[in-house]
């Protein structure tokens, strides 16, 4: 896989490039998109060739593909991330954030609290406020450029209208891989406060030499009696467009819930989608994501080495994902004013910090999933904007 190949995806109706002039006011002419988290790669050829059949062969109707999929992600999540997957636990939404929704849904009521541990993933909240369900922050604290789990605070915090938690995990912005004995915090967390907990883990492929991600019922086996797991090819392969989630419950309880309320609305997943994942999830697919992770890596030393240039910026140390998250407190800048150098200055399109919830305010999150030209780009208008500093 040539990482480097600049692929133009303007005009292809693709989000991050051809919405972030009406989003940002960058245009992509002469922008840099680095808010949307995809990436600019093509997928592997193993999927591309999947896919190619399928169109050779130009029959697209009713399809049963249950035993190659379900036996892909046992095989994936086995020899990937060590934890055993029965078949009948597996759930296919349309993307996760879906799968988030249809466990709100499922397992909750209009009014109950949602536990978020901020700042994380936008899209969370989002979706927990559209369903009538409200939003518990609980802010990590930022020890030394690090996220921490503050369980004696939030303990204090809870009132006992809470009903969930949704850990994000690696972390979504803050790119930490969360050790075994903080995964089991957060179970011991669920249980004093009697919480459900889904763990969304799509970034669980996407991680650092020297890291290990761990899944939520490996680090915690006594979880599953109150777990749904979220997971995707989404971000590993770059195929977020064919929405294409999976919602993993090993309890049998749950399982029977939400096996009813899918039933009920009469969901299912897509050919493609289900022929691309299970292409994807081969030694094939492995071997494409560790080049990956090799280039990313390269990806993110650069950027934190011209982030660490500029005085009063500081980039957190990414155990995993590709998804920068800078602090700016130490310019002494306003968010309007760094935000604003940032989008008119140096034409770089990032995601505010705000969005993310409590703790927040002061940053803004890079995507580095694309080529290094661009990276070295980004780093160029970065330092060129904050330039008076140093």
């Amino acid at each position: 896989m040539n990482f480097d190949e600049i692929i133009d995806r303007r005009g292809t109706h693709c989000a991050k490039w051809d919405k972030m002039e009406t989003v940002y006011g960058v245009s992509p002419e002469d922008g840099l998109p680095m808010w949307v988290a995809d990436t600019d790669f093509r997928a592997p050829d193993v999927v591309l060739d999947r896919m190619r059949d399928m169109i050779a062969h130009g029959v697209f109707g009713y399809f049963d593909n249950t035993d190659e999929y379900t036996g892909a992600i046992r095989w994936w999540m086995d020899n990937r991330h060590g934890w055993k997957v029965e078949p009948d636990w597996i759930f296919t939404t349309t993307g996760l954030v879906n799968g988030v929704g249809m466990c709100l849904d499922t397992f909750t009521a209009p009014g109950d609290g949602i536990v978020l541990f901020t700042p994380v993933y936008h899209a969370f909240a989002k979706v927990i406020r559209n369903a009538g369900r409200k939003v518990v922050e609980c802010e990590m604290a930022n020890e030394d450029g690090r996220y921490t789990l503050d369980f004696e605070t939030w303990d204090a915090q809870m009132t006992g209208d809470e009903k969930m938690v949704i850990l994000c995990s690696p972390h979504n912005p803050g790119g930490r891989v969360w050790t075994r004995e903080e995964l089991q915090g957060v179970g011991d967390f669920c249980r004093r406060h009697d919480l459900l907990l889904i763990s969304d883990e799509i970034h669980h492929d996407l991680v650092y030499p020297g890291q290990k991600h761990l899944p939520m019922p490996v680090a915690d086996p006594t979880i599953t009696d109150r777990l749904m797991m979220l997971t995707a090819p989404s971000k590993t392969f770059n195929v977020a467009g064919l929405h294409t989630g999976n919602v993993i419950i090993p309890d049998d309880k749950l399982r029977e819930r939400f096996a009813a309320r899918m039933a009920a609305l009469n969901l299912s997943g897509n050919s493609m989608g289900q022929a691309v994942l299970a292409a994807a999830y081969s030694p094939e697919g492995a071997a494409w994501v560790d080049e990956l992770m090799v280039y990313l890596d390269g990806n993110r030393r650069l950027f934190d080495t011209a982030i660490a240039d500029i005085p009063g910026l500081k980039s957190m140390e990414l155990d995993a994902t590709f998804l920068a998250w800078v602090d700016f407190s130490g310019t002494g800048m306003e968010r309007a004013e760094f935000t604003r150098r940032v989008e008119q200055q140096a034409g770089i399109a990032a995601n505010h910090g705000t969005t993310f919830g409590l703790g927040g305010d002061n940053f803004l999150r890079f995507n580095l999933g694309t080529q290094r030209a661009r990276i070295e780009d980004a780093c160029a208008r970065l330092s060129a904007a904050f330039g008076d500093l140093q």
